[in-house]
């Protein structure tokens, strides 16, 4: 004789019983590295705020510098080429003299890569 099939349906097991101990662990430690980020988020973003970093950002909306940090005027304006202007022989004259300025102020740097050239007075800011 030939045996039929059973069609009487078996319970689905419960899924929260199912978890194998490396899937706990795998949950515990997705769920502890997403609360650390927060934490640690959290912690950084105030003591940005406390320590008044927050309102030199200058690259924030509506940032407004201090009335010495605006534009001054210079003297000694940075020399710029036109953008459209003829290549002569007094023209690359000009920025060979403007080239040789600068070289010479940065060859009286005693330690070139040391802090003094990143200076905000030797950057000019």
């Amino acid at each position: 004789m030939i045996k039929l099939p059973s069609f009487h349906k078996t319970p689905a097991p419960d899924s929260s019983q199912n978890l194998t101990p490396g899937a706990k662990h795998l949950l515990i430690l997705g769920a502890s590295a997403v609360g650390i980020t927060f934490l640690t988020t959290a912690v950084s973003l105030k003591l940005y705020h406390d320590s008044g970093d927050i309102y030199l950002d200058r690259s924030r909306p509506g940032f407004l510098p201090e009335e010495d940090e605006s534009e001054k005027d210079k003297d000694d304006a940075d020399f710029v080429f036109s953008d459209t202007g003829k290549i002569t022989r007094e023209a690359l004259e000009e920025y060979l003299k403007n080239l040789r300025l600068e070289l010479d102020r940065l060859n009286e740097f005693s330690d070139p890569y040391g802090a003094t050239p990143l200076s905000d007075e030797s950057l000019g800011i």
